[in-house]
């Protein structure tokens, strides 16, 4: 198995690549992982290949899975309008340039693997979302469709394309997790605004499994003969399967609930809360991510019998790997 990956050393990519490798060499099977980098003097691990965007666009190496991740954390800067170019341009061009290596390569790859994130769906409250449900309008929505329907194009190559539609990653050393741990610790975590907002979820072991899972799966003959029946098809212009996959746990929460099991995990008091109107003030339009709720389930991973290994919170932030 040859794998290009696209933000392989961020905390999804480099996760992913450490379980596959092992996976795949724990049955005398051959693996290849490169990272696609713009530094080439960039740290990684032995095992992985590296190779710069330059080198791509003269590569004549063929991959059987490409997996795109690559992308600014949408949550990590308030959304000035320079922060929504920038957000839009980290997903945008690397994607561009796989495309234009997937349509220049003699040996197509299998299957293009590309993130996005639930922010697709828009903010919608509490109403249950699976892969086929529709969205409202705003600019996690815009961000998201447009990366996916660049990365949708692959079909036109004859390359199959499955979305991956992520929803918060969390694991004890890093994500989300990470970012709070601090205030957590110091006393002062505390429900946003009235706590009653849905989270979605998932842990990363159970990301990176799911991925793996999707990738097996849509590389068998039997997989793809299922692909029009599992609800989850996206429409493009080819006749090239495309489908979307929801990657949250099976049971999303409320950010009280979030907020409880963090600070029991913690062994702190969580007695602090945040205003709804001074998340607003602090965080402008990006606020919508930290008020708005988003239930928003795996039922394309469920119907495809993923089995998932973290159902609770409190499994996922004791998760080893």
């Amino acid at each position: 198995m040859n794998i290009l990956i696209s933000g392989g050393s961020g905390f999804l990519g480099s996760a992913f690549s450490e379980a596959f490798i092992k996976r795949y060499r724990s049955e005398n099977k051959e693996v290849h992982i490169t990272w696609l980098t713009r530094d080439s003097n960039q740290p990684h691990p032995v095992d992985i290949k590296m190779m710069t965007y330059d080198e791509l666009t003269k590569s004549n190496q063929s991959f059987d899975v490409i997996l795109n991740l690559a992308g600014a954390g949408i949550a990590d800067k308030r959304w000035s309008d320079a922060r929504k170019e920038q957000l839009l341009a980290s997903r945008v061009q690397p994607t561009e340039a796989l495309l234009a290596f997937i349509a220049r390569s003699s040996t197509k790859p299998k299957l293009l693997v590309s993130g996005s994130a639930i922010g697709w769906y828009g903010a919608q409250g509490d109403k249950p979302l699976i892969e086929g449900s529709d969205f409202n309008t705003d600019f996690s929505h815009k961000l998201c469709d447009d990366w996916e329907q660049l990365a949708l194009k692959a079909t036109d190559y004859g390359v199959p394309v499955v979305i991956v539609r992520t929803g918060v990653v969390i694991h004890p050393e890093g994500g989300m997790v990470s970012k709070l741990l601090t205030p957590f610790k110091m006393g002062v975590g505390g429900q946003l605004a009235d706590g009653k907002q849905i989270m979605s979820w998932i842990s990363r072991e159970d990301w990176v499994r799911a991925v793996i899972f999707i990738i097996e799966q849509h590389l068998t003959v039997q997989q793809q003969v299922q692909l029009n029946n599992t609800g989850n098809t996206l429409n493009t212009a080819s006749d090239t399967p495309a489908v979307v996959y929801n990657l949250t746990a099976p049971n999303p929460v409320t950010n009280r609930t979030f907020t409880k099991t963090l600070g029991a995990w913690l062994h702190r008091p969580t007695f602090f809360n945040l205003p709804k109107l001074l998340l607003k003030l602090m965080f402008g339009e990006m606020s919508t991510l930290l008020i708005d709720g988003q239930k928003v389930l795996p039922q394309a991973l469920l119907n495809a019998d993923f089995k998932f290994k973290q159902l609770t919170l409190k499994q996922a932030l004791e998760q080893k790997v």
